[in-house]
């Protein structure tokens, strides 16, 4: 897959100009050749360059194939970190690794509320097209922590903080072929207020292991081990 973006072509088969240079320019395509361009929904094109234009790429003979869902939902909910590249590498490797949606969540101890989210969204989708994924995360505003916890949906709902008390391994407690929505707090962690409320609302707590990590990176491993526990599920 080589490019990647919500508006593919207009009626008349036109690439817009920042894919059309990208097309053109980077990927060094020319009149003749077969392209495959997704739309970050699940859809997936080919079609053949009739105009090799950096300004207005025109493909002719497209044709689209619905690529099968996965089976299960990975979301995120994560307190953005004070640092904001570490929150922008968890948005590019989940991506690559494969996420469905993430949500930057306010607690009672957030350093941080406010976010570019055209910024992240330009990182999934360049992170997307580097490791050929056919939808792109959704990427919600910030919302508060306790709004999120009642809202929820999911059937599997975890929340992943650094209390002493006994939790399973988040391996052992997801089930495969479900929706699962992961809580990760902020770099003070979750307050036993928002514990508390997280139980009121069916989340289970669960821990990483016995390294204490960074948001970021309790993000990614939570991301990374529903994926594994997923596949490994399906052999």
């Amino acid at each position: 897959m080589e490019l990647l973006i919500d508006q593919l072509f207009d009626l008349s088969g036109m690439l817009c100009e920042e894919e059309s240079r990208h097309c053109i320019k980077v990927m060094r395509h020319r009149a003749g050749d077969t392209v495959s361009i997704c739309d970050g929904r699940g859809t997936l094109y080919t079609g053949r360059i009739a105009e090799a234009d950096s300004r207005g790429c025109l493909i002719a003979d497209i044709e689209a194939t619905v690529m099968p869902g996965r089976g299960y939902g990975v979301h995120i909910a994560v307190a953005p970190t004070k640092n904001i590249d570490r929150l922008e590498w968890f948005v590019e490797k989940a991506t690559e690794l494969g996420i469905d949606r993430i949500t930057p969540i306010v607690c009672d101890h957030s350093e941080r509320t406010r976010l570019r989210l055209d910024r992240l969204e330009r990182i999934a989708t360049a992170a997307a097209k580097q490791s050929l994924k056919y939808r792109l995360p959704l990427i919600s505003e910030p919302v508060e922590a306790d709004r999120l916890m009642r809202q929820s949906t999911e059937s599997g709902r975890f929340i992943l903080h650094c209390n002493d008390n006994p939790k399973p391994h988040l391996l052992d407690a997801v089930t495969p072929a479900t929706d699962v929505v992961v809580l990760i707090g902020p770099e003070g962690d979750f307050s036993d207020r928002e514990i508390e409320t997280a139980r009121a609302h069916r989340f289970v707590e669960a821990t990483l292991g016995q390294s204490r990590l960074r948001t970021e990176t309790a993000a990614m491993a939570a991301c990374h081990i529903v994926n594994l526990r997923n596949e490994a599920g399906r052999r």
